[in-house]
């Protein structure tokens, strides 16, 4: 399987947001919509695609703080969220959004995911793995039939992720 993947980068922490599909699709998945929302929103436009859901790979505000504008635009696309970080999403607190004095929170995740669960959007399937460190509930999502795995803040270029919050 072929999958095509855009990166977005979002400021002001420099997150990577993630566009996938299957080339002839008009549908997607976005993962982990940041601060920028808007720009994800016009690729989406640009390249003619709706969007079936929104993955999160854990709470952090820089990971979901595009989820409302992304559920505005496409109401019927689920947030995605592995159980241990699903309070994150609606409390700025546990985000980490509240104590820098930047309140942000999302509507609250319409499927949870643990580990080893398959979940099945815009024609792929992806396998969930349980990846605690960055965020106690983070996850990874693993795209079958493909070497993509969508790995969050598990990893960063040149580096080992955040474990520090």
């Amino acid at each position: 399987m072929t999958v095509d993947i855009r990166t977005i980068e979002s400021m002001p922490f420099a997150e990577n947001s993630y566009v996938l599909r299957v080339p002839g699709r008009d549908d997607c998945v976005v993962v982990d919509p940041g601060f920028e929302p808007n720009l994800i929103l016009e690729h989406l436009e640009d390249e003619g695609l709706a969007l079936a859901a929104i993955l999160n790979t854990h709470g952090h505000v820089d990971h979901i703080a595009g989820n409302k504008a992304m559920k505005d635009a496409f109401p019927n696309a689920p947030i995605v969220v592995g159980e241990i970080d699903a309070a994150m999403l609606t409390d700025a607190n546990l985000n980490l959004s509240g104590p820098f004095g930047i309140p942000v929170t999302s509507p609250p995740a319409d499927r949870l995911v643990n580990h080893g669960d398959p979940i099945e959007y815009a024609g792929m399937t992806f396998d969930v793995r349980f990846t605690p460190g960055h965020s106690p509930g983070h996850v990874v999502f693993l795209v079958r039939g493909t070497n993509v795995v969508i790995g969050g803040d598990v990893l960063f270029r040149e580096g080992i992720g955040r474990h520090d919050f």
